[in-house]
């Protein structure tokens, strides 16, 4: 079994985990591969008055998110040259607008509208990865969704000490998902 990463701590509060978005509500977003590469494409554009709309605000830090493969992780760390996988998600939401999303990878799962059907997962969602019963409480893990590759769903992340922010394919089946879709 992979060892898995593991916070040093873990906030404590009791509210419940968000639950919304039904079944592909505001997603937005058209994902393709091509020759073995991710590709994620604006289904809108902004909006009639020139603004920007929530899904353009999702897949800017989505690239900003990308934007910092190759920065080293750092626990504790929120950018903008070193991250733990929570100050990652914080630096680079906060970054395009999303004031609100909170510091820690337990309050994110808290905060995020929960997709209950992994179908429903669109690039620049993110991945919560939880011990034991899946709950905000459990989770110990977060990263971005970043679309498919070779049939695997990828993430951007900041793994863990020794390694740098980067993509990987999602490595166990103990996660759910959360957006920023349908959140006013």
């Amino acid at each position: 079994m992979p060892t898995r990463y593991q916070p040093r701590h873990r906030a404590e509060r009791p509210s419940p985990v968000r639950r919304a978005v039904g079944a592909g509500v505001g997603t937005g977003v058209a994902t393709a591969v091509v020759a073995g590469s991710v590709a994620a494409a604006p289904a809108t554009a902004a909006g009639h008055d020139g603004s920007t709309t929530r899904q353009d605000r999702i897949e800017q830090g989505l690239q900003v998110v990308r934007n910092q493969t190759g920065d080293p992780y750092a626990y504790g760390a929120d950018g903008p040259d070193r991250f733990d996988c929570s100050g990652l998600v914080y630096y680079a939401f906060r970054k395009v607008g999303f004031d609100h999303v909170p510091r820690t990878s337990e309050d994110q799962a808290r905060h995020m509208n929960r997709l209950e059907d992994r179908g429903d997962l669109r690039p620049g969602d993110f991945v919560f990865f939880y011990d034991g019963a899946a709950t905000a409480e459990n989770v110990y893990h977060v990263g971005v969704f970043a679309g498919w590759k070779d049939g695997h769903r990828v993430i951007l992340h900041s793994p863990s000490e020794g390694k740098d922010v980067g993509r990987d394919p999602i490595w166990d089946d103990d996660w759910f998902g959360g957006t920023l879709r349908g959140l006013g």
